[in-house]
């Protein structure tokens, strides 16, 4: 039994539990708050917890069913059943290979916080904390080199980190899942399906090819449903000829609120699980739409020139190490569930190619765990005419704040990004990134 005032040394007492007598004396003579009941003999404690509670029917009680009894104490109120064999069997579990460790005793034991351990090749793994949707479950601390990390949105999630997340238990299940899986998960873990933006006063000349597209990614990326919303739908002959094209994972809706549109968008990302949104760069190119996309944390396709079944090579352009290893996983896994080439490009024109060393030794390891070539190409040359020389290409590129927030005189920008929008040669994939504090 536990004193109901703390800080007093722990007496023995020996004395016969059931003995009503007995325990009557024990119990008048201090206030109890708490009893365990650990007998070896069932009949033992049957009697022990009828003495209990003739003395005192509301104090708490737990008790350690080590019985196949298990109708033991099931009509008591304020009493908590321990049982000996599901303790066990948790403790072996929790210590076998490849399993989730879910807290016993915290919370409502049921399963609702957990580590998990981050492998290598992970869909997590080189991701920032606020580029990994988190519905209805969070990512509450990463422990990394025996320290304990409270991550915000910029702390990024390394192979072998142990993550604490916190959710309803059949959503970190599936969470768990997709940490450990690796193969075929595109466009995880931003989300799972596709969504198209049409928006018809920029698309209507390209509507059908541009949905010809996506359900071409759709259906290389299997098991995928491609959602597309039509915004300002002024041309009803084309929606009809678009409406041909829907199937059982192919699904039209359409927008006829021309001014308050971005909390429907908001409501498709959360409602149909998007991941990647493909959009033209003339749809893409308006503040709002950039500044949703960027909030929301979503893969963006872009469209260009060249169609996407033309493609048949990825290009990564040589960035600050931060984004390279952000957006590393998202290029492989995009270049292998597509079967083209993946080329890290280092175009600069002063030639100092010794400062890119570690991110070149981080993209041929990624390259090891997803047992994929990388193909390097160092050349002196400025990288914006470079990369528009070449063809049948598809940049991969991260989306980060200064994309979404075009910035005044962005022209005189010696940055690539800025100039991005500019050009529409080339399909794009743009990844979210968010820059780490300080």
């Amino acid at each position: 039994m536990l004193a109901e005032k703390t800080g007093k040394n722990i007496s023995l007492i020996e004395a016969d539990p059931t003995s009503y007598s007995k325990m009557k004396n024990i119990m008048e003579e201090t206030k109890y708050s708490l009893v365990f009941i650990i007998m070896d003999k069932m009949e033992e404690a049957r009697y022990s917890l009828k003495n209990i509670r003739l003395i005192d029917k509301k104090i708490r009680i737990v008790l350690l069913n080590q019985w196949d009894d298990a109708k033991i104490a099931k009509t008591e109120e304020n009493i908590t059943v321990v049982y000996r064999d599901e303790l066990i069997a948790a403790h072996l579990y929790g210590n076998l290979p490849n399993v989730p460790v879910v807290a016993q005793n915290i919370g409502l034991g049921h399963g609702e916080i957990m580590e998990i351990l981050v492998p290598f090749g992970s869909a997590y793994a080189y991701r920032h904390v606020g580029s990994i949707v988190q519905r209805k479950w969070k990512i509450a601390a990463i422990y990394r080199e025996d320290k304990q990390i409270l991550p915000t949105n910029a702390t990024m999630v390394y192979p072998n980190d142990t993550l604490l997340v916190l959710g309803k238990p059949i959503v970190l299940d599936g969470v768990y899942k997709i940490i450990n899986k690796r193969m075929g998960l595109f466009p995880e873990p931003f989300g799972k399906n596709l969504y198209l933006l049409l928006d018809f006063r920029n698309d209507a000349e390209n509507a059908l090819l541009y949905l010809q597209e996506s359900i071409y990614l759709a259906n290389e990326l299997e098991d995928k449903f491609l959602y597309v919303r039509i915004l300002y739908p002024n041309n009803f002959e084309l929606i009809e000829v678009l409406k041909k094209y829907e199937s059982s994972n192919v699904i039209l809706l359409v927008c006829y609120d021309d001014q308050n549109f971005g909390p429907l968008i908001e409501y498709d990302m959360q409602q149909y699980d998007i991941g990647l949104v493909l959009s033209s760069i003339k749809a893409f190119d308006s503040r709002q739409i950039k500044t949703l996309f960027y909030e929301l944390k979503k893969l963006v396709y872009l469209f260009g020139d060249r169609q996407i079944y033309n493609i048949k090579e990825a290009v990564v352009l040589m960035n600050e190490k931060e984004k390279m290893e952000s957006i590393s996983s998202t290029a492989f896994d995009f270049a292998e569930e597509l079967g083209i080439r993946l080329t890290l490009a280092d175009f600069d024109p002063e030639g100092d190619f010794e400062a890119k060393k570690m991110i070149i030794e981080h993209y041929e390891n990624m390259a090891q765990i997803f047992n994929i070539e990388i193909h390097l190409e160092q050349k002196v040359a400025n990288p914006i005419r470079e990369i528009e020389r070449k063809k049948e290409i598809l940049q991969i590129i991260p989306f980060e704040k200064g994309l979404a927030y075009k910035k005044f005189l962005y022209f005189l920008s010696a940055k690539s990004h800025n100039f991005l929008l500019r050009t529409q040669k080339h399909p794009k994939l743009l990844v979210p990134f968010e820059a780490s504090e300080g």
